[in-house]
């Protein structure tokens, strides 16, 4: 007599042993989506089914082509052994599969970039388009705000400070990792985690913290004001640094004569 509770249960022990087997490879869930060719919480979506059955038969087949698995039964599962071949042996199949699937090589120039820096970067992009895809949930301003973080971390190192500290509280690193300044990481961390955590005990409410973020808002203002008159000041400057060449614009011809001209101005100033 057919036992369904028997079947859900083999099934189970097999995805069970899936999710293991990923996890002994180090394959990692994006990897995973871009051989698959669906998106992240896809993965994680099929992951967590309790039959590998239950899989769309194309992605099935990927997967069991790519572990090197003949079917979905319990005993084909279990008689893998991960050791080094057979784990240089899965990385080969993944990464020609993606190499053959993803157009990024040809679209973006990775020849001054290693191989592990390609791969990172790779994975960012594939990541980055995840998230536009995904746009109910903010995804595109949330991406935006990445860009302007990243055109500001070469001015404000407690960016990386800060990216570091969200690596290790989500146990992508280690915690006593520190790739930048030590001691400036480590206060930077210290005081950020004590914040967060007053943050999410509630212990912080609008009214207590209004003061603070309106001086936060009289400091953002007063940047932008400087940048303008930064601005302005270097229209004038320019503007004069033409009419006293006898130009009317800059171009590739006067450009050089026109610069020089409007250091010699500034250092009037001086």
């Amino acid at each position: 007599m057919y036992n369904k509770n028997v079947k859900i249960k083999e099934g189970s022990e097999v995805m069970d042993r899936l999710n293991e087997l990923l996890q002994e490879l180090g394959l990692t869930k994006v990897k995973l989506a871009k051989y698959l060719g669906v998106s992240r919480q896809m993965v994680y979506n099929y992951l967590v089914l309790d039959s590998l059955d239950k899989w769309p038969k194309e992605k099935k087949v990927l997967l069991l082509q790519l572990l090197d698995i003949k079917d979905s039964s319990d005993k084909s599962i279990n008689n893998i052994v991960v050791n080094t071949q057979y784990l240089m042996e899965v990385e080969k199949r993944l990464n020609n599969a993606i190499k053959t699937s993803n157009c990024m090589d040809s679209c973006v120039d990775f020849s001054n970039l290693t191989k592990e820096k390609r791969t990172l970067l790779n994975d960012f992009i594939f990541l980055l388009k995840e998230k536009l895809e995904d746009d109910e949930n903010g995804g595109a301003t949330a991406i935006r705000y990445m860009y302007y973080l990243l055109q500001s971390m070469d001015n404000i190192p407690e960016i990386k400070y800060f990216l570091g500290y969200m690596a290790k509280s989500n146990g992508f690193i280690k915690p006593e990792d520190y790739a930048f300044n030590e001691e400036k990481q480590f206060i930077f961390e210290s005081i950020l985690y004590t914040a967060l955590t007053l943050y999410t005990s509630g212990g912080a409410s609008k009214s207590r913290v209004a003061e603070h973020h309106q001086k936060f808002i009289q400091e953002i203002e007063q940047k932008k004001e400087e940048k303008l008159s930064r601005t302005q000041e270097l229209t004038t400057v320019r503007i004069q640094a033409l009419r006293e060449l006898g130009y009317n614009s800059i171009n590739n011809n006067n450009a050089a004569e026109v610069f020089e001209k409007i250091a010699e101005i500034e250092s009037r100033k001086v």
